[in-house]
């Protein structure tokens, strides 16, 4: 289960399949040095994402696929 503590580089090592979600919303800072660093809350709102929203499509993403 992801969580908004979450890296967005460990997120995207862990479930591949998030790629997507993080596309839809143009977040594509998963290709930057800073997602190693960078809470999935806190890109989020610098990008100005509903986290909730995002998180709970996250999720559904990596229930989906098993």
């Amino acid at each position: 289960m992801i969580s908004k503590d979450m890296f967005i580089a460990e997120i995207v090592r862990r479930y591949p399949e998030t790629l997507a979600v993080f596309e839809k919303y143009k977040l594509d800072c998963f290709e930057c040095q800073i997602a190693e660093y960078e809470a999935l809350e806190h890109g989020a709102d610098v990008h100005h994402v509903n986290v909730d929203q995002l998180l709970d499509e996250l999720n559904q993403a990596i229930n989906k696929s098993g």
